[in-house]
């Protein structure tokens, strides 16, 4: 069985809709191939839809639906058709791969999205390829397959018919951002705010590595305040450090959202929180030990940054799924990532607001090396570490 295909027709006309909308700072059809190829799709096609329409297909690594395609692909293979009208996110392009269906049927969603598996995918790119718009193209291959038992009633796209779909659309995208293993407060404050930064971000050439370098600013900027011992300091250094969380959460949202994602960013935006973190107990630290007159407070200090680097190190790897423990999860892997939510800044604050940012610092100093060892304890169960 060869690669699954990813084939992109004409849509019938809709008022103010066309492939080159943007939705969320990318054209429908950039958005379209670029999901596809980052969700398994070695190869997306895509039918004629005018010159300008080509360029942006070619940019974003497909290919057009020309004759010559029609007969270039043999063997058994998956073949997703979709007017060029939907708006995917990558799990609905992921789910289709997996889908259970008979061979040689054909299915059909509500929004003329098609999905069959066969040994003859020349007849339904030829198909595509002489197809007007997608319920034409159904109408085709109506003829050469037999329908299948049930439509496709997978969720995860929407499909644009006039240009107040736009709005609705890009508000769809935006929520299908946020991360299944969140903090409370992340979810329901952090969340709206970077989403809301996000939205305006996307349509300008902000990158998301140029977003962790702001983050990270801030972030850096809201350590010396911890020096003092006055709680408007302190609380204004926790309120820096919390526009620093808030900002951190739009390089990632750019990324997933414009599929700008890459390793070097992970490793900047991962190594670039833990910095920040370290600047802040340490500031800490030193401020406590002014305060107090004694240097035993840095040795508290140290042991904070000591375990916040070792914990770094031990869960880099690990960092990037972003898969939500179930209640089946062993007790360990739960509690590991119930410790990453960023809901602990919070604390910060509150101690902050009493010019007690000493006590948020023992508390990271024993709380941190805790974790260090349930993250290590889970990964060694998981022979993740030897």
């Amino acid at each position: 069985m060869i690669g699954p295909l990813l084939v992109v027709v004409p849509f019938a006309p809709s008022a103010g809709i066309s492939p080159a909308t943007v939705v969320a700072g990318l054209p429908l059809i950039t958005r379209l191939v670029r999901a596809a190829r980052a969700t398994g799709y070695p190869d997306v096609l895509v039918g004629d839809m005018g010159a300008d329409i080509r360029d942006l297909v070619v940019s974003a690594g497909g290919s057009m639906l020309t004759p010559s395609r029609c007969t270039a692909v043999s063997g058994r293979c998956r073949i997703v058709v979709t007017p060029a009208n939907i708006v995917p996110q990558p799990r609905w392009l992921r789910a289709l791969l997996s889908e259970p269906i008979e061979a040689e049927r054909l299915y059909v969603d509500g929004t003329s999205v098609v999905l069959v598996e066969t040994a003859r995918p020349d007849a339904v790119i030829a198909a595509a390829a002489a197809s007007e718009s997608a319920p034409a193209l159904i109408g085709a291959l109506s003829r050469v397959f037999a329908k299948g038992p049930e439509p496709l009633t997978l969720d995860g796209r929407v499909a644009l018919s006039s240009a107040g779909d736009v709005r609705t659309a890009e508000a769809w995208l935006l929520r299908s951002l946020i991360k299944q293993n969140e903090g409370f407060m992340s979810r329901h404050f952090e969340r709206r705010i970077s989403l809301a930064i996000t939205r305006r971000l996307a349509t300008t050439s902000v990158t998301p590595n140029a977003m962790t370098l702001v983050s990270v600013a801030v972030g850096l900027v809201a350590a010396p305040f911890f020096l003092g011992s006055s709680a408007l300091l302190q609380l204004t250094g926790a309120l820096l450090f919390l526009a620093h969380s808030i900002l951190d959460g739009c390089d990632g949202e750019l990324a997933r959202l414009k599929f700008l994602a890459s390793r070097r960013g992970a490793i900047l935006d991962f190594w670039g929180d833990n910095v920040v973190h370290v600047a802040v107990f340490w500031c800490i630290a030193i401020g406590w030990t002014l305060s107090a007159g004694t240097p035993w407070p840095l040795a508290v200090g140290a042991v904070a940054v000591a375990a916040t680097l070792a914990s770094a190190a031990l869960v880099f790897q690990r960092t990037a799924d972003d898969r939500a423990q179930d209640a089946n999860s062993p007790a360990a892997a739960r509690l590991a990532a119930a410790l990453t939510n960023r809901d602990f800044i919070y604390l910060l604050i509150l101690c902050s607001a009493f010019a007690k940012a000493s006590w948020f610092l023992v508390a990271v100093a024993v709380g941190t090396p805790a974790f260090f060892l349930v993250v290590l304890w889970n990964e060694r169960r998981r022979d993740r570490v030897r």
